[in-house]
């Protein structure tokens, strides 16, 4: 029963994720149509279980337009205290000038922003040892980060709150060779934003999905302890099995920092209180 239950539930999350792309690929009208159904379906179980679950929404992003309105919705009259999109819509990085005014009404809304990768490519030298999801998504992750300090997202929006999942894929390693690059190579690198990616580092969030003691350590050490929140992945074979172990793992963590990671951070990114859960 229990491992039926399992299997049911990793079924209802890989429909999801199916969902989630077919959204931002439909046509703008149909994908706030399934917005709207799986909104208020997500507001239905957080209504039933307020001190278990938090809704995050879903946007029609391709339609940025209806986007804003669907998340003043889900702030306004469902609750929501933010909402997840992609680490690109469609063709677009998430830098693009037409996402702007989505930026605008999450920061005028205080609505936070999770992104999640998806949409990596599957074929040709991507096809094999399922390389699309071990290398594809953090690679997907860091262009979304790159995307949004390049292009000026986190300098024209201060108070945008935003998390990048699985730890910011490969961005906290890699942000030497970023910023470094960015610097050799302005006429490239510097058209949208001037200003050195280093500088951001404390502007945004990531989850702390990162399956190893040393990689969560110097996700830390790179983006600081207030700005990590726990991540699971759940209900996917990549999550974590048991939510926090790996956090809990780690002697040098205080438990003022175990404390921030666990659950802190993440009230602080959702504009939440602990008391709403106690």
């Amino acid at each position: 029963m229990g491992r039926s239950s399992e299997w049911s539930k990793r079924t209802v999350g890989i429909q999801k994720f199916v969902l989630e792309k077919w959204i931002r690929k439909a046509k703008p009208q149909d994908t706030l149509d399934l917005c709207q159904l799986l909104n208020n379906d997500i507001a239905a179980t957080v209504a039933s279980h307020p001190r278990r679950f938090v809704g995050l929404g879903t946007l029609p992003m391709q339609a940025p337009e209806l986007a804003i309105k669907e998340m003043e919705r889900c702030v306004q009259e469902l609750g929501f205290p933010g909402v997840q999109i992609g680490s690109h819509i469609n063709k677009w990085n998430l830098n693009e000038q037409k996402f702007f005014p989505v930026y605008e009404a999450a920061e005028r809304l205080n609505c936070s922003l999770f992104v999640h990768p998806w949409d990596m490519q599957m074929d040709g030298r991507m096809a094999k040892y399922w390389l699309p999801w071990l290398v594809g998504m953090p690679a997907e992750t860091t262009m979304a980060i790159c995307s949004m300090i390049m292009g000026g997202v986190f300098e024209k929006f201060p108070k945008l709150k935003v998390c990048f999942a699985h730890g910011g894929g490969a961005f906290p390693f890699t942000v030497g060779r970023i910023s470094h690059g960015f610097n050799m190579r302005p006429d490239l690198c510097a058209l949208d934003n001037p200003t050195d990616p280093k500088k951001y580092l404390g502007s945004f969030y990531t989850d702390s999905l990162v399956h190893d003691p040393r990689s969560l350590k110097l996700l830390i050490d790179v983006m600081g302890k207030d700005k990590v929140i726990l991540g699971t992945d759940y209900p996917f074979p990549l999550g974590e099995l048991e939510p926090g172990k790996l956090i809990e793992s780690i002697e040098e963590f205080d438990e003022e920092t175990k404390d921030k990671l666990k659950a802190g951070n993440a009230l602080a990114f959702l504009n939440l209180e602990r008391k709403q859960f106690e």
